[in-house]
């Protein structure tokens, strides 16, 4: 079947791994508690303690360091890596007032702009798929080194569809796209979530960023180096 539609992971497809950790983790663990007192009032801040203090409450066994503030918790995620609904949608809060403040430049490889132009010169659609918010996503694209990409991306899905690793979300993203899973071609550099989109019916292509990485463990999926490879 002919490919559609297009999805994306971000962290190691279209943007650099270094600039996620490096750069984003830092400035969301640095600025949370200022974030958190100038904001507290806020309804959606305060949803995403709620989130956050729920989490906190099902951890077992009990994290350490205990929840001593909300925003120690969030430490504690960030060091992780956790892809925690209410820590992703806090981080994404903060890094929208860090895009409006100029303070940060969404960092994509230089093949994603003109990869998103070839595909909507060919009406494919295209769509992102990131345990990061949907806002941070947006912002991402939209305050990128190579200007604002959001005018090609059609739909953005993060958490709030379903684990990565998991069929089901790539079939709740087919049915939103409106496209059969097998006229959706899913890009990411991580085999699990291939092995889950392709459980759906998605094609997949797994991205090798690093010309001289280790053979791929999961080799059903095709293996691209840049976008242009697609």
């Amino acid at each position: 079947m002919t490919v559609r539609a297009i999805l994306l992971d971000i962290e190691g497809t279209t943007t650099p791994i270094e600039f996620v950790h490096t750069t984003l983790f830092a400035y969301a663990r640095a600025r949370v508690q200022e974030f958190l007192e100038r904001h507290e009032a806020s309804p959606d801040v305060q949803s995403d303690i709620a989130l956050l203090r729920a989490e906190h409450t099902a951890e077992s066994p009990p994290p350490n360091p205990p929840m001593a503030s909300v925003s120690a918790y969030v430490h504690w995620l960030i060091d992780l890596d956790r892809k925690s609904t209410g820590l992703k949608s806090l981080e994404g809060k903060i890094w929208h007032d860090g895009y409006r403040a100029g303070e940060l430049v969404g960092d994509v490889y230089p093949d994603v702009a003109p990869a998103l132009h070839r595909w909507r010169e060919r009406e494919v659609d295209v769509a992102i798929f990131s345990s990061g918010s949907i806002q941070a996503q947006r912002d991402l694209f939209g305050h990128s080194r190579s200007g604002d990409l959001t005018p090609f991306i059609r739909a953005y899905f993060d958490t709030t569809t379903g684990p990565k690793s998991a069929p089901p979300s790539y079939a709740n993203i087919a049915a939103v796209l409106g496209h059969p899973p097998a006229a959706i071609l899913f890009v990411s550099d991580v085999a699990a979530e291939l092995d889950a989109a392709r459980a759906a019916g998605m094609v997949t292509a797994l991205c090798v960023r690093a010309p001289n990485a280790p053979a791929p463990a999961s080799p059903e999926h095709r293996v691209v180096h840049t976008l242009a490879d697609l």
